[in-house]
């Protein structure tokens, strides 16, 4: 917020009229996040530390990857376009290869990549028309996304010779090319059935660390080299460390992003892989984690080389700022002053002004009375700023100029910034009110849902807490293998009382939606208390802490209320009982464990997150009751 104010007051107060191709993107960068964060935020707060999402099911999972996609976007691709097109030029010594280009990027940028963000869904309970729509749109972001690199790199025309020289161009160069490739994979991975093979595999880590480690930490590196040596009237402390680096973090990058690469590939087409009879492969999930543990391995590598290259970065630029001395920064500008007019009461600045200012105040006027509160003020501003706008053009045009309609509102920060608040709007009003408005957004069904038990509602606040969703995905997508491995598909109207959704977006572990009633509550509480001993291999960390921490059961009315004025049908008279029936079916859960010999609390916190993986998929007709022996002993770790 600090940083938002002190950049438009910046703006506001330049004498420089119009605004360079950086700004534009940090401008799209700061009002964009400010929505994305706004909207994703609603919810409603239980204490200082704990909140539920207002959205639940497929609404939540749609908010939030419109959230997370586009957080990613405008926070770390819009910000390093700015300073590719503020650093690289000053570098190299060289304009922008095209403005004309770089409009385009821009506009088309913003506007398209909003819509994109249900391309993490593909394949869900996600509708059909929603995720079409982010595949379509990812698809189309080829165009802006390579327009931008192609201006970048074309920018160096005639300074290529530079890049053996300058460490500086050397970061930027490479960046520039991870941020082509990266954005190059995304829409390739939008593409539903590249995404079947893909989704919940180590393939997205490798993509989304080829834009985080190549795009963003090359940019900086190059940008931090660059500033340095200025901000303190030196040259760089060592180019040999500088260039050192750069081939130390290119390794790294390399040997990251293609070990997963390599294990997400391998990881999807096992899971895929069928015999003749059409029977599973590798019917357990701990052969995909044995495979692909040597890369893991490769990745740590290649993270480490990355890590002691900023390292080397660090150092050099203490030395740097060590040999130097800060400069003083201070520029002097000529600054033109229109004249004043004299004796300018407020009936003359009422007077003087041109017919659109009278037409705004009757608009404004009108559609405050008929209109509601966030309507009218948005409306009034559009009036305001739209008439002002035209009246500006109508002087310059009296005075013989012709500008175009882009000059006209880069001139003017404000219209700038709201013409860019509107091309962001589009795309989320588009996805996001569908399935906010229509009631529940899913399709009826004919088994009623249920909500969560006091208890079940305490171990899956559990689950969050401890981030089970990181590894584990709560979503059987319809295809042969997954329904063949973990059960039915999953349906829209199951996820409808879960706030927030629980779909997850990688499997190191196997997905979790039909594991309750598969295997016993013993089971559970082994597994939770050493993973390796129902299933060996796993890379699981245990939970045997859950045994020891008491639960919190004054919390569940108070949970199951909160839950009430989300639309969770509790009624008054299930909060009422909320610590009784929690403690019924606690004690029934530890009565069970102690017949099999082991004794636990009913007020524990384990016994409240078996209880919850107990409930998962049970509302869609799944048996109650343990699979066979070896199934259990073998078939992979929840």
């Amino acid at each position: 917020m600090v940083f938002a104010v002190n950049f438009f007051w910046t703006l506001g107060r330049r004498n420089e009229k119009n605004l360079y191709v950086a700004i534009w993107f940090y401008i799209s960068t700061l009002i964009t996040v400010a929505v994305l964060h706004i909207v994703n935020s609603f919810a409603l707060p239980l204490s200082a530390t704990k909140s539920y999402s207002a959205f639940s099911g497929v609404q939540d999972a749609l908010v939030q990857w419109w959230y997370g996609h586009n957080a990613v976007a405008f926070f770390l691709t819009t910000p390093i376009l700015g300073i590719m097109y503020y650093f690289l030029p000053k570098a190299a010594e060289r304009p922008v290869y095209s403005y004309r280009l770089s409009v385009v990027h821009f506009w088309a940028l913003v506007f398209m990549y909003i819509w994109a963000g249900p391309h993490h869904l593909l394949n869900t309970a996600l509708p059909e028309w929603a995720q079409s729509l982010g595949m379509v749109f990812s698809l189309m972001l080829w165009a802006p996304s390579w327009g931008g690199m192609l201006n970048g790199l074309l920018t160096l025309r005639g300074a290529w010779h530079k890049v053996r020289e300058d460490p500086v161009l050397k970061f930027f160069v490479a960046g520039v090319t991870f941020y082509g490739m990266a954005t190059f994979e995304g829409p390739l991975l939008s593409i539903k059935s590249v995404s079947a093979l893909a989704h919940y595999t180590d393939w997205i880590i490798g993509h989304v660390h080829s834009g985080a480690l190549g795009w963003n930490g090359f940019m900086a590196a190059g940008m931090f080299y660059f500033l340095v040596p200025r901000l303190f009237g030196t040259t760089l402390y060592s180019k040999k460390a500088a260039d050192a680096h750069f081939w130390v973090g290119l390794t790294g990058i390399i040997l990251y992003i293609v070990s997963m690469w390599v294990s997400g590939v391998n990881q999807g087409l096992m899971l895929r892989a069928v015999n003749a009879d059409g029977s599973l492969t590798y019917p357990s999930w701990v052969e995909t984690l044995i495979a692909i543990r040597p890369l893991y391995v490769v990745r740590f590598l290649g993270g480490t080389l990355y890590l002691l290259g900023f390292l080397l970065m660090a150092w050099n630029l203490i030395m740097t700022a060590r040999q130097g001395k800060a400069v003083d920064g201070s520029v002097e500008v000529a600054v033109v002053v229109p004249p004043e007019r004299d004796g300018a009461g407020l009936k003359d600045i009422v007077l003087g002004q041109p017919l659109w200012f009278g037409v705004f105040l009757l608009a404004a006027g009108v559609t405050f009375v008929l209109a509601p509160l966030p309507v009218a003020i948005g409306a009034v501003v559009a009036v305001g700023v739209l008439g002002k706008i035209w009246w500006e053009v109508s002087q310059e045009a009296k005075a013989g100029g012709r500008p175009t309609w882009f000059a006209i509102i880069e001139r003017r920060s404000l219209s700038f910034s709201i013409f860019t608040l509107l091309a962001v709007l589009v795309g989320g009003i588009a996805e996001l009110l569908p399935t906010i408005m229509v009631k529940q957004a899913v399709p009826e069904s004919g088994a009623a849902q249920k909500p969560y038990t006091a208890l079940e509602l305490q171990g899956r606040d559990l689950y969050v807490r401890e981030g089970c969703y990181v590894c584990h995905s709560q979503m059987v997508r319809p295809l042969g293998p997954e329904v063949q491995r973990f059960g039915e598909a999953s349906r829209a109207e199951e996820f409808i009382y879960d706030h927030p959704f629980q779909w997850g977006s990688k499997r190191t572990g196997p997905d979790l939606h039909r594991v309750g009633g598969r295997y016993p509550n013993l089971w559970h509480y082994t597994h939770l208390m050493d993973p390796r001993s129902t299933s060996p291999g796993s890379n699981m960390p245990t939970y045997a802490w859950l045994e020891g921490r008491v639960l919190d059961v004054k919390l569940a009315p108070r949970k199951l209320e909160l839950m009430q004025k989300l639309g969770v049908p509790y009624s008054n008279l299930d909060i009422d009982n909320a610590e009784g029936q929690q403690r019924a079916q606690a004690e029934a859960v530890a009565t069970d464990l102690a017949a099999q010999g082991v004794t636990v609390e009913w007020n524990r916190e384990i016994v409240a997150m078996i209880a919850y993986l107990q409930r998962l998929g049970r509302d869609r007709g799944v048996p109650f009751g343990p699979k066979p022996v070896e199934t259990a002993t073998t078939g992979g770790s929840p």
